[in-house]
C-alpha cells in the first residue's frame, strides 16, 4: 500500500521508477470547493486516450497508463459519455476496477452522438437512462462525480439540477457538477442542487472563466477543474507550426491551430520557456504550477498518451512560484495576443449559456 492507495503493479517501457518513488504524496490532496470532495491535486483527463486525438494507445496501453497514475496519487480519473461514443467510460472502468473504492471517477452526459456528431440534450429522463448506462459500462454502482456536458438552452437548468437531485437520492451519483456553463447558469443550478465542481476550459492562453466563473465559483465553494490546461498540448511546448495531426485529430477543426496561428502564437511559448528554464520547470510544469496557484480549490485535469509526459506534469504539484515569478508569468502572458479562437463558433455557441 501507498498512501492508502493499492499498487497495481504494471511494466511499462521507459518507467524510471527511482524517480518517481514517493511522487505519490508529492502530487498532494485539494477539496474540490466546500463540497466534501477530496480529489489528487492533478487530476488525468482520459478523453486523448481513446479519442479526438491523433496517438490514441491501444487498449492494453491506455489501461497501463491510468494504472501507473493510480500508483503516482492520482485520484481524480475524468472521462464523458460521448467519448467515443462510449468506450473511453468502459475503458476508464475497467482500469480502476481493482482500485475503484480509493479514486473519484467523473463522468458526463447531456451530448449525445447522432450521426458522428455531438448534439445537446438534457431532458431529465434522458439523464436518468443514460446515467443508467454510464453504471454499467463504468462497472460502478455509483458515480461520483457527474457533469452536464454542455448546457441545454431547451431544458431549464432547473430541471437538469432536480434530475441530478433524484440520482443522488438514489445513491447512484455522489456529487454534482457543470461543465462550461455560464455564471448565472451556475447560480441557479447550485440553488436546487450543490454543484460540487464547474469544469471548464482554462490555461495561460484561455482565461475568459476569470472573468465572471471563477468569481462565482468562489463565492458558492464551488471546485473549479480546467481541461486542456496545457493548451491540447501546445502550451507544453510539443506541437509547433511542422506539427502534422491525424485526420481524426479534432486539433485540425479548431482555428488557434491552423499552421498561422501556430506560427503566431509560438511566441508565448518562448517567454514562458525562458521563465521555466530559470526556474528548473519545464512549459508544461510551469503553465501547471500557475494554474495550481491561482486558488486551492482549482484542480487540473492534464491529459496524456506519454508515462513521462504523466511523471513530467505531475512534478508540477511542488513546482514552487513566488509573487515574483506569477508577476513575469503575467507580464510574458500579456506581451502575446493570441491568434486563433479556441473553438469554430458553432461549438463555441455551445458554452458559457
Amino acid at each position: 500500500m501507498q498512501g492508502g492507495l493499492p499498487v497495481i503493479a504494471v511494466s511499462l517501457p521507459g518507467v524510471d521508477r527511482g524517480a518517481i518513488e514517493g511522487m505519490e504524496a508529492a502530487v498532494g490532496k485539494r477539496m474540490l470547493g466546500l463540497s466534501g470532495l477530496e480529489v489528487s491535486a492533478l487530476g488525468l483527463g482520459c478523453m486523448g486516450l481513446s479519442y479526438h486525438r491523433s496517438a490514441n494507445l491501444d487498449r492494453d496501453e491506455a489501461i497501463a497508463l491510468i494504472r501507473e497514475a493510480v500508483d503516482l496519487g492520482v485520484t481524480l480519473f475524468d472521462t464523458a459519455q460521448v467519448y467515443g461514443p462510449f468506450t473511453n467510460e468502459q475503458l476508464v472502468g475497467d482500469a480502476l476496477a481493482p482500485v475503484r473504492d480509493h479514486v473519484v471517477v467523473a463522468t458526463k452526459f447531456g451530448e449525445v452522438d447522432v450521426d458522428g456528431r455531438p448534439v445537446v440534450s438534457s431532458r431529465p429522463e434522458l439523464i436518468k437512462q443514460t446515467t443508467d448506462a454510464s453504471l454499467a459500462r463504468l462497472g460502478v454502482e455509483t458515480i461520483d462525480l457527474l457533469y452536464q456536458h454542455r448546457v441545454d438552452p431547451e431544458v431549464p437548468i432547473e430541471e437538469v439540477a432536480g434530475a441530478v437531485r433524484d440520482l443522488i437520492a438514489q445513491g447512484k451519483v455522489r456529487y454534482f457538477g457543470l461543465s462550461e456553463a455560464g455564471a448565472q447558469t451556475i447560480r441557479r443550478a447550485h440553488a436546487i442542487q450543490r454543484v460540487a465542481a464547474v469544469q471548464s476550459e482554462y490555461s495561460l492562453w484561455w482565461r475568459r472563466p476569470e472573468n465572471e466563473v471563477l468569481p462565482v465559483c468562489e463565492e458558492l465553494g464551488i471546485g473549479f477543474v480546467p481541461y486542456s490546461p496545457l493548451g491540447r498540448g501546445f502550451l507544453a511546448g510539443a506541437i509547433d507550426e511542422h506539427t502534422t495531426f491525424d485526420h481524426a485529430d479534432n486539433r485540425n477543426a479548431l482555428p488557434r491551430f491552423t499552421v498561422e496561428a501556430r506560427k503566431a502564437n509560438q511566441a508565448l511559448v518562448d517567454r514562458l520557456r525562458t521563465i521555466g528554464e530559470r526556474k528548473g520547470a519545464t512549459l508544461a510544469q510551469l503553465a501547471l504550477a500557475w494554474l495550481l496557484a491561482r486558488a486551492t480549490w482549482i484542480v487540473p485535469i492534464p491529459g496524456t498518451t506519454k508515462v513521462h509526459r504523466l511523471q513530467e506534469n505531475l512534478r508540477a504539484a511542488t513546482t514552487q512560484l513566488t509573487s515574483g515569478d506569477l508577476a513575469e508569468i503575467e507580464h510574458a502572458a500579456s506581451e502575446v495576443t493570441i491568434v486563433g479562437d479556441r473553438y469554430p463558433a458553432e461549438l463555441e455557441q455551445k458554452t458559457n449559456r
